[in-house]
């Protein structure tokens, strides 16, 4: 096992699957030189200009040539520049990407990966800033993932690119510097789209969440356990299909739950995770779910705004607190 950065292995997961399948290319803006956060720096040099393609800005032309492909035997993934800007492609993949294989009877597919960063960066402003997870995970026939470690992100990315569905794989801007073990170079290591994960063991209350807040998750959990309340942290991984089975499990074995995502509460993932909750594990609860999230407002530019804006551990330690304390 090597230590590499959460980048390195998204890079290596698309690297490995064009070397693996001719038919995968990478395509969108900048992709060449990997000029925005360094992603693909240097695999136009390995694969040539025909399969790592730079293209203009104009985000839903390039879904639509993403998504032309797919139907017709590639295997694309789309680098968008910011998860914010994915909104521009919402035609090709809520219309035409995600709809596919279900209205042509399983004649056609859209094996189609977009990848897009999302989450705040340190005053990168509200049209830079967002998570948009829940609204992609409510479009039928789009898988969406956002995994929280270097291993799961390149495991998870090589999987969606050999998925015959479409998926949106959403990498948080914050965790392209965090660091962890992953699998040798070439090692064909793939983790099972649908499938969370327990990050820490715990028995008093459940702390369901994903991508950049599992490490709030973790650092609250570790604060808390100080106080003798032990924790458990499930990291959905896949946002859309959502493992109910271990949301159920972990919830049968706490009692007590809060939910936490960096997007806004309004329809939120943790909206879905409660509604999840009420319908199969209800009896089971010993205190009312308790969600952590943004506020219905546009992530601020200015710093200390944003820093009271975004939910962090602290919000998790405060929520937890009460759903121990009643």
């Amino acid at each position: 096992m090597r230590t590499i950065t959460y980048l390195q292995a998204v890079r290596e997961a698309m690297e490995e699957e064009m070397e693996r399948d001719e038919k995968v290319f990478v395509i969108g803006l900048d992709v060449g030189t990997g000029l925005t956060f360094g992603v693909t720096t240097g695999m136009i040099d390995k694969f040539g200009k025909e399969r790592v393609i730079d293209t203009p800005i104009a985000e839903l032309s390039v879904a639509g040539v993403a998504t032309g492909a797919a139907l017709n035997g590639l295997r694309p993934v789309m680098e968008v520049m910011l998860q914010d800007f994915i909104t521009l492609c919402m035609e090709q993949i809520t219309n035409q990407a995600s709809k596919a294989r279900l209205m042509t009877g399983g004649q056609l597919k859209a094996p189609v990966v977009f990848r897009a960063p999302g989450g705040w960066f340190g005053s990168f402003a509200a049209q830079h800033s967002q998570s948009l997870e829940a609204w992609f995970a409510h479009i039928p026939g789009l898988k969406v993932i956002a995994p929280s470690t270097p291993a799961e992100a390149k495991a998870l990315l090589k999987a969606a690119i050999r998925d015959d569905n479409p998926v949106a794989f959403f990498e948080h801007k914050k965790l392209f510097g965090r660091t962890g073990e992953v699998s040798e170079y070439g090692e064909d290591y793939v983790i099972e789209i649908g499938k969370a994960d327990i990050k820490r063991e715990g028995t008093d209350v459940s702390i369901i969440t994903y991508s950049n807040m599992i490490w709030e998750a973790m650092d609250a959990a570790e604060e808390l356990a100080k106080e003798g309340i032990s924790c458990e942290v499930l990291d959905l991984r896949t946002i859309s299909p959502m493992d109910r089975e271990a949301i159920c499990e972990t919830v049968k074995k706490t009692g007590k739950v809060v939910v936490a995502e960096e997007g806004v509460e309004t329809g939120g993932v943790g909206a879905e995770v409660t509604a999840i909750i009420a319908d199969e594990v209800y009896a089971y609860l010993d205190a009312p779910v308790k969600r952590v999230a943004c506020p219905m407002i546009p992530i601020p530019f200015n710093p200390d705004l944003e820093r009271f804006v975004v939910p962090n551990k602290d919000n998790i330690i405060d929520a937890v607190r009460e759903v121990i304390n009643g």
